[in-house]
């Protein structure tokens, strides 16, 4: 019998705020309807980002929260090289390509683009998608930049990719959080182009490595916010290039900020430790999310 596994994986790249709390607090009540068990996992990639002093403060504020979890925790830190044996993998398969243009050459070539009047594809969060120019360099050519210490980043060739597995992808969704009724989604993968998939200096990106935990994990559900809903199109075609069993998803909806945007670490939003620090307790936490 399978066990059933959900996981909360915060990066400690700021502070949790209400939006976290309500993502950690609602794993942990559909994992125990669901008899499951709940990790916790430190997505901390970001090495430059990333800090000891946030990780400690996860603990603090989930701890805060009623939530627990078995040990050990995983850090994706500290898993580089098993990132790199994926990756390597790609690279054999000629899946994914090194990808040169800087930020200015892209918006360079984009700009171009629109001076002719054609209006240049953007993915689902409104980022234009990366230039074709790389995928026809040559070998040798690549070597050459690689060899100089070019900085570049390993892209997915999602149409390669795609054309490899030949199979029209899909996920099983969870229409709420009872979890008493799933649908069908079909994955879109090509909607968000050729992907990041690792840097020069970091073997991984979130794609990459968000897979291979889950996969690793055990993990059978995933539970996170809608921002990731479409995400999960690239997710699932690196699952069946790598062969790894796709979990079943539900996309919770996002805690909104009193100007209608989601809550941001980047911006600041009220953290839970200043919550806490004003006298706030876990149940009114609770009410302000909705549980």
């Amino acid at each position: 019998m399978t066990l059933l596994t959900f996981r909360f994986a915060p990066s400690p790249n700021g502070e949790l705020h209400l939006g976290h709390a309500y993502s950690a607090l609602l794993n942990q009540r559909m994992a125990t309807q669901a008899g499951a068990r709940l990790l916790l996992r430190i997505e901390d990639i970001d090495v430059t980002r990333c800090t000891p002093e946030f990780e400690a403060g996860i603990f603090r504020d989930l701890e805060w929260l009623g939530v627990d979890w078995p040990e050990p925790v995983r850090r994706q830190s500290a898993h580089f090289s098993e990132y790199q044996a994926v990756l390597d993998r790609l690279i054999t398969e000629e899946l994914v390509y090194p990808a040169f243009m800087s930020r200015g050459e892209i918006r360079a070539f984009i700009a171009e683009t629109d001076k002719r009047g054609r209006d240049w594809p953007r993915d689902p969060d409104g980022v234009p998608l990366y230039p074709p120019l790389d995928k026809a360099l040559s070998t040798k050519e690549r070597k050459r930049r690689m060899a100089e210490n070019t900085p570049f980043a390993w892209r997915l060739d999602v149409e390669a990719a795609a054309a490899r597995d030949g199979r029209t992808l899909s996920w099983t969704e969870f229409t709420d959080e009872s979890m008493a009724a799933t649908r069908i989604v079909e994955a879109n993968p090509r909607e968000w182009g050729d992907v990041i998939v690792a840097r020069r200096d970091i073997p991984t990106s979130y794609h990459l490595a968000v897979v291979l935990d889950d996969s690793l994990q055990g993990v059978t559900h995933v539970v996170r916010g809608q921002d990731l809903y479409s995400a999960t199109g690239v997710q699932r075609l690196l699952q069946e290039l790598l062969g790894l069993p796709p979990p079943r998803y539900f996309h919770h909806r996002l805690v909104l900020g009193p100007d209608g945007r989601k809550l941001s670490k980047s911006l600041k939003d009220t953290g839970l430790a200043a919550l806490r620090e004003a006298g706030m307790l876990p149940a009114d936490v609770r009410r302000l999310v909705g549980l």
